[in-house]
């Protein structure tokens, strides 16, 4: 077994520092968000969470039988992930948002090239690179959740019915990023290796557009 998954931390970890330091991420930390802001990051996230199982049930039929013990993995996080956009809308709805204006609005150009970017790489490259994305966008979700969930919701004073989708990748991810580290150590092609550590990089820039995308304080 290799030690893939700490290489993919080392090689990722400018492009993660980068996109931590976004003005809207540092002041979710510190509980600094106003509520528009947080309507707008949901309100994002449900555009490219409604295509989370899509893009996974791409990536399967592409992985090919090379990689039976990646399609199983793939299988299970497809059970997992099933109906997550409409905890993001409950959450919207919670929060007193326009969850029915969302499901209608088109995404942020950020966000649409973020889900053209992992699309295009399952259909027109190597469709393993695909878990560059998963690692980047389930690492940031758990450290969201652990980190600013509770400073947010504080700060806005908004029900716990508000934070539904944030708070369940705490918990949910510490177990997906285990289970995700395992997967990676399976992986021993240079190939492969160098083809996730390019798409997680590509990922932080673009996931950090999302935010960089957001509305400023009002």
């Amino acid at each position: 077994m290799s030690q893939f998954y700490s290489l993919l931390l080392d090689k990722t970890q400018a492009e993660r520092s980068q996109m931590w330091q976004t003005p809207i991420i540092q002041d979710a930390l510190q509980g600094r968000v106003q509520k528009h802001q947080y309507l707008a990051f949901l309100e994002q996230a449900y555009h490219h969470v409604k295509h989370t199982v899509p893009l996974l049930m791409a990536c399967g039929s592409r992985i090919g039988s090379q990689h039976p013990w990646l399609q199983k993995a793939i299988a299970e996080y497809i059970e997992e992930e099933q109906g997550h956009e409409e905890w993001i809308l409950d959450d919207i709805r919670a929060a007193g948002g326009d969850s029915q204006g969302v499901k209608s609005s088109r995404p942020s150009l950020a966000t649409h090239s973020m889900v053209a970017y992992a699309y295009h790489q399952i259909d027109r490259a190597n469709p393993i690179g695909f878990f560059g994305m998963v690692h980047v966008l389930e690492g940031t979700s758990n450290a969201l959740a652990t980190h600013a969930a509770h400073a947010i919701q504080l700060s806005l004073q908004l029900p716990d019915s508000a934070f539904s989708y944030l708070r369940s990748h705490g918990s949910l991810d510490q177990e997906h990023v285990q289970f995700f580290q395992i997967l990676m150590d399976q992986i021993e092609s240079p190939e492969d290796q160098q083809c996730i550590v390019h798409c997680a990089q590509d990922m932080y820039g673009l996931y950090g557009n999302i935010f960089r995308s957001l509305p400023g304080h009002q």
